[in-house]
């Protein structure tokens, strides 16, 4: 039977390396994101692989991520996996210097957002005792560093949420699992810098980071073990990162 994928964060990075390997493998997929003209382009590409469905709300906005999931239509109503992708990272400044707007975003689009889509889907999951949600954190959930501070906080309660989740919804059979990626080259680095590519650039300079499609694979490997196997915590670092501090550079 042909699985059905939502994913947030779609548009870009590993939301949309996901998107494109589990459409390419048949999964239905349910594509989420703020920018419609990605959407649209994504959902053009991967129709040739399997049926695809867009969804454009920002995942801050309670009442359009209510509204939204609501409205899907029969054949993709039904959610096997929630891929919680959505998340950004503003600013990188010490806790006295920081800016309250960056602070209000990363809780909003980190936290808030993923509890918002989570709530959303859950209840359908429960009702058929099946489902799996793989809840996309970061090492700085699991370390802090310097001037990390508001984003390690809100990749702290993605980890925390990943475990309650997990014990909360065992008793109706569906899998809960947390994947954290070290350096991935992505859009991440501009987003934090506020479009700065050349300070984004330094991120990832004399280094291998990893691709947005090695999470993806690693995604794909997650979903499609049988169903009494559940990886619940995955921590996944490019070969040149020991810790969120400790990177080998050529």
């Amino acid at each position: 039977m042909t699985k059905t994928a939502l994913i947030t964060g779609a548009t870009s990075g590993i939301g949309k390396a996901t998107a494109t390997l589990l459409a390419q493998n048949k999964f239905r997929i349910v594509l989420c994101g703020r920018r419609k003209e990605r959407l649209d382009a994504l959902k053009k590409d991967l129709e040739q692989f399997t049926p695809v469905h867009t969804l454009c709300f920002d995942v801050r906005d309670k009442k359009a991520v209510f509204e939204s999931i609501a409205s899907l239509p029969e054949a993709f109503a039904d959610i096997d996996i929630l891929v919680n992708n959505a998340g950004n990272a503003h600013g990188l400044d010490s806790i006295q210097n920081g800016d309250m707007e960056d602070w209000d975003a990363m809780i909003d689009i980190n936290v808030k957002g993923l509890l918002y889509v989570s709530k959303a889907i859950i209840p359908k999951m429960i009702a058929k005792a099946s489902g799996h949600i793989i809840n996309i954190g970061s090492i700085a959930g699991k370390e802090v560093y310097p001037n990390g501070n508001v984003y390690c906080a809100s990749k702290y309660a993605v980890d925390a949420l990943n475990q309650s989740m997990r014990m909360d919804l065992n008793p109706y059979g569906i899998r809960v699992g947390g994947i954290h990626p070290g350096m991935v080259e992505t859009e991440f680095s501009e987003v934090r810098f506020k479009g700065d590519t050349e300070r984004a650039a330094t991120v990832y300079k004399g280094l291998t980071p990893l691709k947005p499609e090695d999470i993806a694979d690693i995604i794909h490997f997650v979903v499609t073990r049988p169903y009494h196997v559940n990886i619940a915590d995955l921590i996944v670092y490019p070969t040149a990162q020991a810790s969120p501090t400790i990177v080998k550079r050529n």
